[in-house]
């Protein structure tokens, strides 16, 4: 067996209702007083954080609600998230919601840790520290940023960059079915694919993939696969949900190990020149990404097809990674959410730009089964229009 490496948070919780005694579940970690909670606005003014607020403040913790991160969050939304919670001197940083506000806490826990700027954090491994303590809770099942050692950020206009560092995994995740209740069909569509996306781009990844970085991703498409659809035609089934937060969290811990590819890469310019979703984002290349890479992954496909269907347990490799595709396919569609880029606002002027932009994204690129040129990039936003 090659060496390999595995990291992941030091410590989990799976509990309904965490959030209701959020407080408690804090102050019997640490001492400290004043906490920072990072969030979005739609979240804090739904009502969804006021259990978890009053309970963080019946336990004696002076919390300072930070509620402007945006999807996609700019630099400059970071930079000034990061002032606020200086100016309010910290000691711990919680993030709930979805990716984007954990993203945003990550980097607020190291902005105020250390005197580093985050324009020296762009990369693998920059991140100087320390940094202050950290808590993570998803309201989505879909980023698995929770447990992974990458925060993404927008910077200039469309362009998105990566910190990833050993230093923004948290010290306690936590996963409370509960807070992703109220997510609409749509959202949890798009987010529940994107999980499926880090599962499938860990367990096909070209470098660094591994065994419990593959044991995880085929378990995450197991609980996935067989929770979305009823996740999103039953909100309140908090069974399908928690198998969700689940599948989420293993597909991250499997990719924050064994990178994400070129679905990835081409799905980061449809965010930063079009405001799709992340997950949406991912689901509209899922497919033509799948078909490229196919001569590359077809036994990875083929593993991954025995898991989600069991009709496949004795087929070929062939029929086994079509059938894969074709799953994919049909689960992306059974869902509801757009499948072209141009139900999205993409016009055909617009795939050059969006070629030229993926191949920004080598950091990705590299991971990916088989090579991307620019021309390839071209051809699968063609397939996906």
């Amino acid at each position: 067996m090659d060496r390999f490496e595995f990291s992941t948070v030091p410590q989990l919780i799976v509990e309904r209702g965490a959030a209701r005694r959020l407080g408690r579940l804090l102050r019997d970690r640490h001492s400290a007083m004043r906490l920072c909670l990072v969030t979005d606005r739609f979240l804090h003014a739904s009502g969804l954080l006021a259990p978890a607020l009053a309970d963080l403040r019946d336990h004696g913790w002076e919390v300072t609600v930070i509620d402007d991160v945006v999807a996609d969050p700019p630099d400059h939304v970071v930079a000034k998230a990061a002032d606020r919670a200086r100016d309010a001197r910290a000691q711990v940083v919680l993030g709930m919601g979805g990716g984007s506000s954990m993203d945003v806490a990550k980097l607020i826990a190291v902005l105020c840790g250390s005197a580093q700027p985050l324009a020296e954090m762009y990369g693998i491994g920059k991140v100087a520290g320390p940094r202050l303590p950290l808590i993570l809770m998803p309201t989505t099942a879909g980023t698995g940023s929770e447990v992974t050692a990458i925060s993404i950020v927008t910077t200039g206009e469309t362009s998105k960059s990566g910190v990833v560092s050993p230093l923004l995994m948290a010290d306690l995740a936590i996963l409370d079915a509960e807070l992703t209740v109220a997510l609409p069909a749509a959202a949890t569509a798009a987010t529940g694919i994107d999980a499926m996306v880090h599962a499938i781009e860990a367990y096909t990844s070209a470098r660094l993939k591994n065994p419990l970085s593959d044991m995880l991703a085929r378990r995450a498409m197991q609980w996935l696969s067989r929770n979305l659809l009823q996740a999103c035609r039953e909100p309140s089934n908090l069974d399908a949900r928690e198998a969700m937060l689940l599948g989420a969290m293993l597909a991250g811990q499997a990719f924050s190990n064994a990178p994400v590819a070129a679905v990835h890469a081409l799905a980061y310019p449809l965010g930063g020149h079009f405001h799709v979703p992340h997950g949406l984002s991912n689901a509209l290349v899922l497919n033509h990404v799948l078909r490229f890479n196919l001569p590359a992954a077809r036994p990875l496909y083929a593993d991954l097809a025995r898991v989600v269907q069991a009709e496949y347990a004795g087929a070929d490799d062939l029929a086994a990674a079509d059938g894969f595709i074709r799953y994919m396919e049909e689960l992306v569609r059974a869902t509801g959410i757009p499948r072209s880029l141009r139900e999205v606002g993409v016009a055909q002027a617009d795939l050059p730009m969006l070629a030229r932009d993926a191949m920004m994204q080598q950091r990705l690129l590299v991971n990916n089964p088989r090579p991307v040129s620019e021309e390839d990039a071209l051809a699968i936003y063609r397939a996906a229009f």
